[in-house]
């Protein structure tokens, strides 16, 4: 089947959720049909039959009460013996009305009771009545009234046969209605755990398990194993998400390849800058010094030989050297950080400011230096006291003529790091040369009035970022020069 013709994984819910509302739907209507009829039948059978069965006991005895008064009243000859007779003629009518509502859906308990109505009114006119009017004990109308009386309690014997057997279908209609009932609720449930059953088990075959594959090899993948081919199976949106990952996983590898290979280039470019470093350090450093020490030894020898402009070219030169013995070692130093300088250890920022106040007594005598309680970095100990050391340094250096310089460290948190600051009342430096005080040998100043190589900066940013901070330029202090930058804290 192709791509086009699978079911997606979302498509695949949404008809698993319309089988299951449908089956519950269906289920919910069977049952409540089921329960609707049972109750039904309930209901006629309490309501209707049952009543009746009673109500024709109670007829039976009005019958038996007009009899026995009529008996009582032509043996007495007293019309008080006649009350029961009319109480049970009234009783009759009452019942019969009410026999007739319930067994409105029983047509053979219906001709029983008519027939019953038409014995009693046959009893009543025939025998009843005219003893009343002529109550002779010894008349053989009087002996014939208890013989009639007895097919009369015969008819309403049919009745209450008629009426039982109405009960016991009854019955029985209510059993079957409540097994059907039952089954139904059987099936129902049957139905929803094979339906559930069915669905788990397409689920995982479907869905669950190409889902398990891909993630188990999305988790080799993360995990380093990056030539782990990663299958397109399940839904077309599984297999999409299974391809895009095995995309993203080559394309993963290209890029480790390529990483590597630069890493080699980079390693390679490293073992020259060593070598680089080695030649700078003694092959430049010795000419140097020696261009130096001749134009030196020349001047003083041939100092009365010499006119002005030999002796300013002399000391261009010596000046010449002597910068460029500066601007190799600090070429050194800047190509040092995070190389041969990196050894991390807890530090101790107030010990490492206090030796640098010690190598900067000399410079600082005239100045204020304030420093609270600094605190516990991991970093390098000797790259940690050049950034101070060199911060310090461009504080005093960079002074107004006619003050003395009040440099203040401070320190305050920030979201995991400390947030340091350097600030000083010095000549200050304009927001638009922000990010060019951060470039190696970039200079906002003549040589003649603050000697420098215009390194120095350039190393602070190499350690804070070398240690996982940044540096910059506070614009918004106006009072001299603010640095500030931050540092990661320890974890406690």
């Amino acid at each position: 089947m192709t791509d086009r013709g699978r079911l997606t994984s979302q498509r695949l819910f949404a008809l698993t959720l319309g089988a299951m509302t449908l089956l519950i739907a269906l289920g919910s209507w069977a049952g409540y049909a089921s329960l609707a009829d049972t109750t039904r039948v309930s209901d006629r059978l309490q309501l209707r039959i049952s009543p009746a069965a009673t109500a024709v006991v109670e007829l039976g005895a009005a019958l038996v009460d007009q009899e026995t008064s009529v008996r009582g009243f032509v043996l007495a000859h007293e019309r008080q013996f006649l009350d029961p007779y009319n109480e049970g003629v009234t009783s009759e009518q009452r019942i019969a009305d009410r026999l007739r509502q319930l067994l409105a859906d029983e047509p053979s308990a219906l001709e029983g009771l008519e027939a019953v109505e038409r014995a009693a009114a046959g009893w009543r006119t025939g025998y009843a009545q005219p003893l009343i009017a002529n109550p002779d004990p010894q008349s053989p109308l009087a002996v014939s009234s208890k013989a009639a009386f007895d097919v009369l309690r015969g008819d309403v014997n049919v009745l209450q046969q008629r009426v039982d057997a109405a009960r016991g279908a009854g019955r029985k209609a209510l059993d079957s209605s409540r097994h059907r009932r039952d089954t139904i609720f059987a099936i129902i449930v049957a139905g929803l755990l094979v339906g559930l059953f069915v669905i788990a088990v397409m689920l995982q075959r479907v869905v669950l398990r190409p889902l398990e594959r891909l993630q188990d090899s999305v988790r080799r993948v993360a995990d380093g194993d990056f030539e782990h081919h990663v299958p397109a199976a399940g839904p077309p949106d599984l297999a999409a998400l299974g391809a895009d990952v095995e995309a993203m996983r080559e394309r993963i590898v290209t890029a480790l390849a390529e990483s590597r290979g630069q890493e080699e280039r980079l390693r390679r470019s490293n073992s020259d800058l060593e070598q680089f470093a080695y030649v700078a350090s003694h092959d430049l450093q010795e000419p140097l010094r020696k261009i130096a020490s001749f134009c030196q030894m020349l001047q003083r020898r041939y100092a009365e030989q010499l006119d002005e402009r030999a002796n300013q070219y002399i000391a261009f030169a010596v000046d010449g050297a002597t910068r460029m013995q500066a601007l190799i070692n600090d070429l050194l130093a800047f190509s040092r950080v995070g190389r041969l300088y990196d050894n991390v250890a807890d530090v101790d920022l107030n010990a490492t400011m206090r030796r640098v106040r010690s190598d900067l007594e000399v410079r600082l005598e005239s100045a204020s230096l304030e420093c609270g309680e600094l605190p516990m970095v991991k970093g390098d100990p000797t790259l940690l006291a050049m950034l101070l050391q060199n911060l310090v340094s461009n504080a005093v250096k960079f002074r107004k003529p006619d003050e003395d310089p009040q440099i203040v460290v401070g320190v305050e948190p920030e979201d995991g790091f400390h947030r340091f600051s350097v600030q000083d009342n010095g000549i200050g430096i304009e927001p638009q040369f922000e990010d060019k005080i951060f470039v190696i040998f970039q200079r906002l100043h003549p040589r003649d009035v603050y000697p420098g190589t215009g390194i120095g900066l350039a190393i602070c940013k190499r350690i804070v970022e070398h240690h996982g901070g940044r540096i910059w330029l506070d614009a918004a202090y106006t009072g001299g020069a603010r640095i500030c930058f931050t540092l990661p804290a320890v974890a406690v």
